[in-house]
């Protein structure tokens, strides 16, 4: 891709799956890379496996603090962030009716309030250097109804208008976009379903396989990159297919 070499990454659940080979492809394109993570064991583990790192920072993204203060680190390795992966997440598979509040309320502070206080903070940094692009993880969660997945769902379809929102008000300096993974083979998606689920899920995607997380880091690597300069505000969905048909919520 053009234009990677040496700019300033951060990656936020950058210590596994989409996230770790997001801060993998970012490296190979030259770039510096910082990876936020708040799993302490990830983050030894991404620091064992890619040396090349700027730099492994810990912060929960749902308390603000924690972000401000992972983001002045971030800033003191790299001397600037110019990209943002807003990549940090969780899922619980559940029941609607079995919604605990604690459950919501921890759902929502990771994946929606995070990602907003993770934005909001790198934004302010990109507006007054002139120049960045934020790159928010959005889901096909976000777009149809999954079920079992209520809370996770709903915090996507937030991520999807935040990011609209967002490009528009931080228009021109800024670019913002959203990638809407399907079901990506991921240690989170491994921990949710047995084999037999998974080959389920393989026989209604049209490509016939979950997607790689390396294939997800290549779009992150192209909507970064020199090679996108005039995309903004948009959602762009890997999934197989699985979404094109209307029968993704079987």
């Amino acid at each position: 891709m053009r234009g990677l070499r040496d700019k300033r990454i951060l990656i936020t659940g950058g210590a596994s799956g989409i996230g770790a080979a997001t801060a993998a492809r970012f490296l190979d394109e030259g770039a510096r890379v910082v990876v936020l993570d708040r799993d302490a064991e990830g983050r030894r583990r991404i620091a064992a496996e890619l040396p090349a790192l700027a730099g492994v920072v810990a912060a929960d993204v749902s308390r603000l603090d924690e972000v401000r203060r992972a983001f002045a680190e971030a800033l003191r390795l790299l001397g600037g962030v110019d990209v943002l992966i807003n990549n940090a997440g969780i899922s619980i598979r559940h029941n609607f009716l079995e919604i605990t509040p604690e459950e919501w309320d921890r759902v929502l502070a990771v994946n929606l309030t995070g990602v907003f206080y993770v934005a909001q903070t790198a934004a302010r940094h990109m507006m007054e250097r002139g120049s960045g692009v934020i790159l928010n993880t959005a889901s096909t969660n976000g777009i149809v109804g999954y079920p079992y997945y209520a809370d996770y769902n709903a915090t996507k379809a937030g991520v999807i208008e935040l990011t609209r929102s967002m490009a528009l008000e931080l228009a021109p300096k800024v670019r913002v976009n959203a990638v809407a993974p399907g079901y990506v083979l991921t240690p989170m998606q491994r921990a949710e379903y047995t084999g037999e689920m998974l080959a389920e899920v393989n026989r209604k995607i049209p490509l016939g396989r979950h997607a790689k997380p390396e294939e997800v880091a290549a779009l992150f690597a192209f909507l970064a990159s020199d090679d996108a300069p005039f995309i903004s505000g948009q959602v762009y969905t890997i999934d197989g297919a699985e979404t094109a048909g209307g029968l993704a919520s079987r």
